[in-house]
């Protein structure tokens, strides 16, 4: 009994030192954080099995993976790796996302069906445009914004406000307009 109330206590102080060191020395936040893409991408699976249109899922779902290209590129920046000049790159690494994303879809049979378009456009590939250029819309008036404003964010959390809201934008303008 003794052995485990030693346990405990040692657990809670190393637990407590790690808390207080935190507060004391907080780190950065990612503003495109893992928790928030695994987030939003099991949205996006719930979205679809509640019958939600394809075009409107495709505009998260591209969202989503411009996200990851942006979130992974930050981290290859600093690698010593053959392809650092692309993997580095969000702008390049998001194409990339939106490739292969677009080879499953085209590969699995989700695209193609004559009564799944818009505007002569297959859904699933015209959401998936959509939502990777409003992501790099919502990127650019954060870069824009913030070099404007001697290179300091606008606001907390602007890095997150300005793509999300402009992922939001269009996804209402389609779902109001079309109907969807």
């Amino acid at each position: 009994m003794k052995k485990y109330l030693v346990f405990v206590n040692l657990f809670f102080v190393i637990c407590l030192e790690i808390v207080s060191w935190n507060l004391l020395f907080p780190r950065p936040a990612a503003a495109q954080c893992p928790i928030c893409i695994v987030t939003v991408g099991g949205g996006m699976l719930i979205a679809q099995k509640l019958g939600i249109d394809d075009l409107l899922v495709g505009i998260w779902i591209s969202a989503l993976n411009t996200t990851i290209a942006f979130y992974l590129a930050s981290k290859f920046q600093n690698d010593k790796m053959m392809f650092k000049k692309i993997l580095a790159n969000p702008w390049i690494l998001s194409f990339v996302f939106l490739l292969f994303t677009l080879i499953y879809f085209i590969t699995t049979g989700q695209t193609g069906h004559s009564t799944n378009k818009l505007l002569g456009l297959d859904k699933i590939i015209f959401g998936q445009t959509l939502g990777m250029l409003a992501m790099f819309v919502g990127n650019f008036i954060y870069g824009f914004t913030k070099y404007k404003n001697d290179n300091k964010a606008l606001f907390p959390y602007s890095k997150v406000v300005f793509p999300f809201a402009t992922v939001l934008l269009v996804t209402l303008f389609f779902k109001l307009l079309f109907r969807l």
